[in-house]
């Protein structure tokens, strides 16, 4: 240790942060192997209540180990003097480009498939007039694309709706002349025979 001390105050590095820095590893593998071994007991004993595969298992306990070694990476650059407030706003910065990037493309997929959904079953057409509950905004169906179903009101403006709130909402629909299936058969059943006479 004698013979290593020269050593590193020739090259500015001082043996107490090379000594804390090997603390600190040894601390940070002794806190992230208990860490690890206390969620694998905690996700087997929910396994079979969320029915999680080993999959994910594997995939939460390997995520859980990165944030845990990036936060020990983020405290020894801090430790050796290194400034990891910039390199923290950078980490900041792009988790929000990429979680806004997320929510993004999870809206337009989920009017997209409100989309395909509402043509499937055809809760109602152009022309009916809808009313989405409970805020009451109620127009003439005069359009829809991939993303919106547009609305006219009586005032002439127009309302236009994401289609995926049609799935989260109560909505009304009247002036519709779209006639079901059970009703055409209903009509079907009510009208007499031609040949045979009314009594």
């Amino acid at each position: 240790m004698n013979q290593l001390t020269p050593w590193f105050n020739a090259h500015v590095v001082h043996i107490d942060t090379v000594l804390g820095s090997i603390l600190i590893l040894i601390l940070a593998v002794l806190a992230i192997v208990y860490v690890n071994t206390a969620l694998y007991r905690l996700l087997l004993s929910v396994r079979s209540r969320f029915h999680l595969s080993y999959e994910t298992l594997l995939f939460i306990m390997r995520s859980v180990s990165i944030a845990m070694w990036l936060g020990v990476g983020l405290l020894l650059l801090g430790f050796w003097g290194v400034s990891v407030s910039g390199l923290w706003t950078v980490l900041m910065s792009i988790g929000a480009v990429i979680g806004v990037g997320f929510l993004a493309v999870w809206t337009m997929v989920s009017n997209i498939t409100a989309n395909l959904f509402i043509t499937i079953w055809r809760p109602f057409r152009i022309g009916a007039t809808v009313e989405i509950l409970p805020e009451n905004f109620r127009g003439r169906v005069i359009d829809r694309n991939m993303m919106f179903t547009i609305l006219r009101e009586k005032e002439g403006s127009t309302l236009c709706v994401p289609n995926n709130l049609f799935f989260q909402k109560i909505f009304r629909v009247t002036e519709n002349n779209q006639q079901h299936l059970f009703e055409f058969f209903e009509h079907e059943d009510a009208t007499p025979p031609k040949n045979q006479a009314v009594a």
